[in-house]
């Protein structure tokens, strides 16, 4: 499920920045430490780092919800679990640039601008798991954080300070599989003798 979301926030950034950006920019997900960028990855690179998981108790619902097949039958599962997955997310510019800071702000501007258009992501870039999810999956961009230290983050890693975004997407996570329930009752019939009088 983690994965999926990883991919859609992927085909996101890659159909919503400018084609020219896109041709040359890696994405990656791995940790941003002194050994950044893993070799998988070329350089100019957007890194978005999940270092924060935890459930939102703030819209928690529980209770089951019902699923109705056309053939009168039902499955039942819980209500999925609301889970804050928290990105850090930051640019790396080229080897060669004689600029590079100028250059990761400037690719950092770009991918917070995308971010910013969607306060959900769009349902049409949702992979695996979470297609049709309800409600849509909420994202926030520029809040506070999860880290209680960046400096100690940064140090943690053994890599440099660099600016960076926070972004956290609300995913729900079923953690039963589906049951199924019994018939349901549709229709009820009562049968009156006749001649019976009523109360006896």
């Amino acid at each position: 499920m983690i994965n999926d979301l990883d991919k859609s926030l992927e085909t996101l950034l890659r159909r919503e920045l400018a084609p020219a950006l896109v041709e040359q920019v890696g994405i990656s997900f791995a940790a941003p430490d002194s050994d950044f960028p893993p070799s998988s990855v070329t350089l100019p690179a957007v890194d978005l780092f999940l270092y924060d998981i935890r459930e939102n108790l703030e819209i928690r619902n529980p209770g089951w919800t019902i699923e109705y097949r056309d053939d009168g039958t039902a499955t039942r599962r819980r209500n999925p679990v609301r889970v804050d997955c928290s990105y850090l997310i930051t640019a790396w510019a080229s080897e060669g640039s004689t600029t590079r800071a100028l250059d990761e702000h400037r690719l950092l501007s770009e991918v917070m601008k995308v971010l910013l258009r969607h306060p959900t992501i769009p349902e049409a870039l949702l992979e695996g798991s979470l297609k049709g999810q309800e409600p849509p999956l909420p994202a926030s961009s520029l809040q506070p954080g999860r880290l209680q230290s960046v400096s100690e983050f940064w140090q943690a890693l053994g890599g440099k300070p660099k600016a960076a975004l926070n972004y956290t997407v609300t995913i729900g996570v079923f953690p039963e599989r589906a049951e199924e329930t019994e018939r349901p009752v549709s229709d009820k019939t009562i049968g009156i003798r006749p001649g019976l009088e009523i109360g006896q």
